[in-house]
């Protein structure tokens, strides 16, 4: 982890403040001052030098020094679609799936789907996905979006060169993750996984049936490891 302070700012100026919950992690836990340095960062995968130029009650306002391309954001675009999880487990595979470079997440509603999505938990979830990427480096962060239905999710990834689709009980993979190349789409099942129609409805729209192992993984491992795999045979992680 990089021992400089990174924060995300929708609008970078020369002079930037910081305010809310980015002014109060930088005052209370970071215990920032005047002269420290920070990096500043938008999601247009640039970032910013700054400087602490002043501290006050509310807000730190930074001063721009320069702006530079980030090398930590992934050369590949990838997408990972994963069914609504029940509890905190949604944020968890948003916030690693950050980590490990995706472009975009894509919660979406199942016949077998027991947990439910609202603007609360869609905007909770965005704000995992900034936090995640001003720890791990990169300077761009996924989208996360929700559909009501996996043909929504399904017809999203239209784009993509590659369409992979994890089931339970794929009896084999169709396609050979260790020679992709290019942009993939990555679908994994909620608590409940998917109805045998479902899995043809995917087919039917592109997607290759992918096989996990021979263990039955929980939801949001399935969805991190596949990604980790996915993201290791586009050679994000060597």
């Amino acid at each position: 982890m990089s021992s400089t302070r990174r924060f995300f700012v929708e609008n970078i100026r020369r002079e930037t403040e910081l305010v809310g919950d980015a002014f109060a992690h930088a005052r209370s836990v970071l215990r920032l001052r005047e002269g420290d340095e920070v990096v500043l960062f938008d999601g247009s995968g640039k970032e910013y030098t700054a400087i602490v130029a002043r501290a006050g009650k509310n807000s730190l306002l930074c001063n721009v020094l320069g702006e530079r391309a980030c090398d930590k954001d992934a050369r590949t675009p990838l997408c990972l679609c994963v069914g609504a999880l029940k509890g905190d487990k949604t944020e968890l595979v948003v916030q690693k799936a950050t980590e490990l470079g995706v472009s975009a997440v894509d919660v979406f509603s199942s016949r077998y789907c027991a947990a439910y999505m609202n603007e609360k938990k869609l905007e909770r979830l965005g704000k995992v996905a900034r936090e995640a990427a001003e720890q791990c480096g990169r300077a761009t962060v996924p989208s996360v979006r929700y559909f009501d239905t996996l043909g929504g999710a399904l017809a999203d990834c239209a784009g993509y060169k590659n369409k992979l689709f994890a089931c339970e009980f794929a009896e084999s993979s169709e396609a050979d993750l260790a020679s992709l190349s290019g942009s993939c789409a990555l679908v994994v099942g909620s608590e409940g996984g998917f109805a045998p129609d479902e899995f043809e409805a995917a087919r039917a729209a592109g997607f290759a049936g992918i096989t996990l192992g021979r263990r039955i993984l929980r939801a949001e491992t399935a969805a991190i490891a596949f990604t980790a795999v996915v993201a290791y045979c586009l050679g994000e992680l060597r």
